[in-house]
């Protein structure tokens, strides 16, 4: 895969060496050219020098050969604004970044559905150790193929699970009502604003993030938060 990163901080760079290690290829877009110089012996990627809010800087990182746009620079403001510019320019996934929870609503309107905080996931991490949970044990459960994907109900999906019509090698698992945890059943009907879970096959993704990720009739978008 093809990752593409906006700004050279920690949480990128961390992330770029590990997909690097996996066999994939980063490209980090970054206006500081000493930070630049740096990395460069120490990350085995291609960078661009330049704003990455800027389209012409996006253009050369190449959209339609990319998998994903990461935002991941410190000020909120600017991953939305290049979240943006990426999706105009044809990034087929923008994951964007903010730290103030008050930009949620700003991006679920602007139809931004990958957001990730930081903050807000090491603070559940190290609650979920308080409590004796152990996240990392996901990993040894989703294997090969299998993958997880959730949206949040809107009018639209409200009624009997069934109706979801979903592909062959999906299931609903289960779901969140408000902060409660539910196993699904036979008799689960899906009610607006509920966080459901679907296990799925990864060559469903795409088909699941257009079928439930899409416009409301209200005209805003779901949207998820990225634990």
């Amino acid at each position: 895969m093809r990752i593409v990163f906006i700004g050279a901080g920690e949480l990128s760079v961390e992330t770029a060496r590990l997909l690097i290690k996996r066999g994939h290829e980063v490209v980090i877009i970054e206006s500081d050219r000493e930070k630049i110089e740096t990395l460069a012996d120490d990350l085995d990627c291609r960078f661009l020098r330049g704003d990455g809010s800027k389209p012409p800087i996006l253009r050369e990182a190449a959209p339609k050969q990319t998998d994903v746009l990461f935002c991941l620079s410190d000020v909120d403001q600017n991953n939305i604004i290049t979240s943006m510019v990426g999706r105009a320019l044809g990034f087929s996934r923008v994951v964007t970044r903010i730290e103030d929870h008050d930009f949620e609503t700003i991006c679920r309107e602007l139809g931004l559905h990958d957001i990730i905080s930081p903050s807000r996931t090491i603070g559940r991490y190290l609650a979920n150790i308080v409590k004796g949970i152990d996240i990392l044990e996901l990993s040894t459960v989703i294997k090969d193929e299998a993958r997880f994907f959730t949206f949040v109900a809107g009018k639209n999906q409200a009624g009997p699970v069934d109706d979801l019509a979903l592909p062959k090698s999906a299931r609903v698992v289960c779901y969140y009502r408000g902060e409660t945890f539910h196993l699904v059943d036979g008799e689960y009907t899906i009610q607006p604003q509920d966080e459901v879970v679907i296990l799925t096959h990864s060559e469903n993704l795409a088909k699941l993030r257009k079928q439930f990720l899409s416009a409301e009739p209200n005209g805003q978008e779901q949207y998820r938060l990225i634990p």
